[in-house]
């Protein structure tokens, strides 16, 4: 694999210009969302979901969206983000950095070619040369009264107005007559089609030959006038083709036409299945290209395979250009992307071993393939454009939302997280973010990634200053509502019953100034109900309240949240930025190994409420049950089940919930996903709980010891490795020692080798090392074990996975503290050294580490000892980066100064964390 991470970077990092797709559709339309998977239509439909296209691209968008694998859920989660988030996760992650829309095809609420400027650099226009001689026709006042010579005039000038303006034309004629276009058709046959087409009545369609012919051949001598290639349709696509018609070797009397001998035509669909046919005809013909979008992703995988293997046996590899053809669904850009660079990675590999290529030639073949050779195809000139700048949201989309469904918005927060783990935000009103926000971010200090738990203000030792500015831009992909906001009713009506009000009193209380439409919905339905109105004094009550709830309803407000990459200057990340670092390491990963880690969070938190002691404020635990307590999660039930509502509002999965050991004390364990969304995850669910929890006017807390002497908090996080969505941290047999891969076994083994080193990015303050004890189940000593909670990593078995095989490892040292960001980062670090250096673990602990303490070594006892272990270790200055892990090592230096020094200040800490 080592040998081709060159070609697989190349490939995997190429910003792709994609030549050849349609517009997508408003989230409302009637366009069936069946349709991302197949070119089928009517009752064909019903039978998509038993095709492996089908099943395949399902679980890539589930996985992309991290949603449950079924096609409601994917519906599911496209609503809740919203047609403008969801778009943006499929074209940042497809990498398209040019985009050329054929906008011939009707289709319902289509999108204007503007609104893909939002997601995509640089758009273009494709003129499908039909559907403009259809539209001259039906704006026909009088059909009858058409001729050849009157309807040809108006057809040149409207293809002569639009040609300085379109990137080429193109032409369906294959699915209307077939390709053997007669370049001799007369004008008195032409003259008959046109009566043909014109007496079928409405709507226009063309499809007589011998005008459809006419027309293609002189729409081609105004495109080679003005320059402009002509794209084909050839082989297979939807039911209005004849196939047998659409091979392309029908075009050989077109390309022996001496008019047409300096045209620029590309084949589009990779002429499937007539993939060698048209692979021919470009390597003989000079003005032929190939195009393999829809062949790519509609095919099973080895069908792709074998139609782009089939298509580079005799056509020159620089005739040969990528297409998603996706339409009406951002989804179908980003499976078009991602399978396309899968399958020419798969193809140029082969290449490679079979001699034919050497790595240098495929990585070349790889760009122009994707990139280079539609520039110059198209000529276009995108040196101007940067891919990198995030998309900005359209105007269209603005005007829409502010005008509508974002009219309740009030403020817009920019989250990001710090080196010391705290969550910070900066707020906006609604209508900048959409303005202005959303694209170019707002600025914030230098000094925001030297702040440590006890200052607002640089660490010393960060090499951060007070001096110059960065700009948080917010990941649209992650935008979302607040939702404990929408739900605060719950605890209001609890709380008012809980003190005994009136019925009366209560609800007009919840009626009156409270501002959120999903309550005013709720109270409105619960007013109608007969129980309710029999217990009110009298009608003019009933009336006065729904007054309230009326006046309620038109004021509702509500903010929303989205977390923030950190830029230097426009389309630069800074080197400081978190979410960069893991992003870094992991495509380390993956172009090296061809692997993705998956990570899935365990939340421990202590439930704290407000009481007075000796006239001053304390908080103390909000039970005193034991682990595991059904009185716990009873008393708990009203908070634990907002937040489980919430978090499904965000499509972050719950796995299980109960009480934890310590007074007080729960866990939330969330189910894995790759470790980026795991990251995004886990900051919205801290963010929900602490939410929800105030709003039940108590506090929550992650703080690693709130009380010395009670059990400690802890985030583990349960770590596994993924290719082309399998898990292959498991053993594939049972010949393993551990029931683990070779290379599950490496990854952990790197981990445990340099777990000391990792503990300043998991274990962030001097307070996670009073956690970090023997005998507490949080992993005290150097060493791993097979489901033994004492051990810091441990190999899971959980259950549905056969006996004595291993899917995933516990990290016990991560805690609610860390950045996870971070915190990810170095364990993934970690384990490419372990990969790299294909390392062994060493034998497993099945007992208390504790007992055989003489033959262990401990784990650092103190964030003190961890940083040590950390500047010793230069395998994280280098994938970590120099800059971060100086400003890194600088803030917990200045907490292992300011604890030492004020013993007490570890109990404020319950505030920030």
């Amino acid at each position: 694999m080592e040998r081709f991470a060159e070609l697989k970077t190349a490939v995997e990092s190429v910003e792709l210009v994609d030549a050849h797709a349609h517009n997508i559709v408003a989230l409302d339309s009637t366009f069936p969302f069946l349709n991302c998977f197949s070119e089928a239509s009517g009752d064909a439909l019903s039978d998509v979901p038993h095709t492996i296209n089908f099943k395949r691209s399902l679980k890539e968008i589930a996985q992309l969206y991290g949603s449950s694998l079924s096609l409601h859920a994917v519906q599911e989660s496209r609503q809740r983000f919203g047609l403008e988030s969801s778009s943006a996760i499929c074209f940042k992650a497809a990498k398209i950095s040019v985009l050329l829309i054929d906008d011939g095809i009707e289709l319902d609420k289509k999108l204007d070619i503007k609104w893909h400027e939002s997601f995509v650099p640089t758009v273009g226009r494709i003129l499908r040369v039909e559907h403009v001689a259809e539209k001259i026709l039906e704006k026909g006042s009088n059909r009858t009264t058409w001729t050849l010579g009157s309807f040809m005039e108006i057809f040149t000038e409207e293809l002569k107005s639009v040609a300085d303006k379109v990137l080429a034309f193109k032409s369906i004629v294959a699915y209307r007559s077939g390709l053997a276009i007669n370049t001799e058709v007369t004008e008195k046959e032409a003259e008959e089609g046109l009566s043909d087409v014109l007496s079928a009545g409405n709507p226009i369609r063309i499809s007589n030959k011998s005008f459809i012919d006419y027309i293609f051949v002189h729409a081609l001598k105004v495109a080679q006038s003005y320059d402009l290639p002509m794209q084909i349709h050839t082989g297979f696509g939807d039911k209005d083709l004849d196939l047998r018609l659409v091979n392309p070797l029908h075009l050989r009397n077109l390309l022996e036409d001496k008019r047409f001998l300096k045209s620029r035509l590309v084949l589009l669909h990779a002429s499937y299945p007539f993939s060698k046919e048209a692979s021919y005809l470009a390597s003989v013909y000079p003005q032929v290209y190939l195009d393999f979008g829809l062949a790519i992703p509609k095919l099973s995988f080895h069908g792709m395979i074998s139609s782009v293997k089939e298509l580079l046996e005799l056509a020159p590899m620089n005739k040969v250009m990528f297409s998603t053809d996706g339409i009406a669904f951002a989804e179908t850009f980003y499976l078009g992307a991602k399978k396309a660079r899968e399958v020419v990675f798969s193809v140029l590999r082969d290449a490679c071993v079979d001699g034919d290529l050497s790595i240098p030639e495929a990585i070349a073949t790889a760009k122009d393939i994707f990139a280079e050779n539609a520039k110059q195809f198209y000529k276009l000139d995108v040196s101007s454009k940067n891919s990198d700048v995030k998309p900005p949201l359209s105007s269209s989309f603005q005007e829409e939302e502010l005008n509508s469904s974002l009219k309740d918005v009030t403020f817009v927060r920019i989250i990001w997280i710090d080196a010391s783990g705290q969550h910070r935000c900066r707020v906006v009103p609604q209508q900048r973010f959409y303005s202005s926000v959303g694209k170019h971010g707002v600025g914030l200090t230098c000094a925001c990634m030297g702040m440590s738990s006890t200052s607002d203000g640089p660490a010393v030792d960060t090499n951060l200053t007070a001096s110059g500015e960065i700009r948080i831009v917010p990941d649209l992909s992650t935008k979302c509502r607040l939702p404990w906001l929408s739900s605060w009713i719950f605890s209001d009506m609890a709380y008012m019953i809980r003190s005994e009000m009136t019925l009366f009193h209560s609800f007009k209380c919840l009626a009156m100034g409270f501002c959120h439409l999903s309550s005013y919905c709720l109270l409105k339905t619960i007013l109608n109900l007969p129980i309710f109105i029999e217990c009110l004094v009298n009608r003019a009550e009933l009336q006065y309240l729904h007054l309230q709830i009326t006046i309620c309803g038109m004021g509702a407000k509500q903010q929303e949240m989205v977390l923030a990459d950190m830029f230097i200057e426009p389309g630069k990340i800074w080197e400081y930025c978190p979410r960069e670092a893991l992003r870094r390491v992991s495509k380390i990963l993956k172009d090296e190994f061809d692997l993705v880690v998956n990570a899935g969070f365990e939340n421990e938190f202590f439930l704290l409420k407000s009481v007075l002691r000796d006239g001053k404020e304390e908080r103390a635990p909000f039970d005193r049950t034991s682990y595991c307590s059904t009185a716990a999660f009873d008393a708990a039930s009203p908070i634990l089940e907002e937040v489980f509502a919430s978090l499904q509002s965000l499509n972050i999965i719950v796995e299980q919930l109960h009480a934890e050991a310590g007074k007080g004390q729960f866990e939330i364990a969330l189910k894995y996903t790759d470790c980026s969304r795991a990251a995004d995850g886990l900051i919205f669910t801290r963010e929900v709980i602490r939410a929800v929890a105030r709003k039940h006017g108590l506090l929550a807390t992650f703080v690693p010891k709130y009380a010395l002497d009670d059990i400690g908090s802890g985030s583990h996080v349960h770590i596994s490795l993924s290719r082309n969505g399998e898990n292959i941290f498991m053993a594939s047999d049972g010949s393993s020692r551990y029931g683990m891969s070779k290379i599950g076994e490496a990854f952990m083994a790197g981990v445990l080798n340099h777990l000391p080193s990792i503990l300043p990015f998991t274990a962030p303050l001097p307070n996670s090392y009073d956690r970090i004890q023997p005998n507490t189940w949080s992993g005290a000593y150097l060493c791993w074990g097979k489901e033994n909670k004492e051990a810091p990593l441990r190999a899971a078995s959980p259950p549905g996975v056969a006996h004595g095989f291993v899917s995933n490892f516990e990290i016990k040292t991560f805690d609610g503290c860390a950045n996870p960001y971070l915190g990810l980062a170095s364990i993934i670090t970690a384990g490419i050294d372990g990969l790299r250096r294909n390392l062994s673990l060493p034998e497993p602990v099945d007992g208390d580490p504790d007992i055989l303490k003489e033959n262990l070594q401990r784990l650092p006892v103190s964030l003190a000892e961890s940083v040590e272990a950390l500047e010793k270790d230069t395998l994280f200055r280098d994938m970590i980066g120099e800059k971060l892990l100086v400003a890194i090592i600088g803030v917990r230096k200045a907490e292992v100064k300011y604890y030492s020094e004020n013993k007490e200040a570890y109990k404020d800490l319950i505030y920030k964390y």
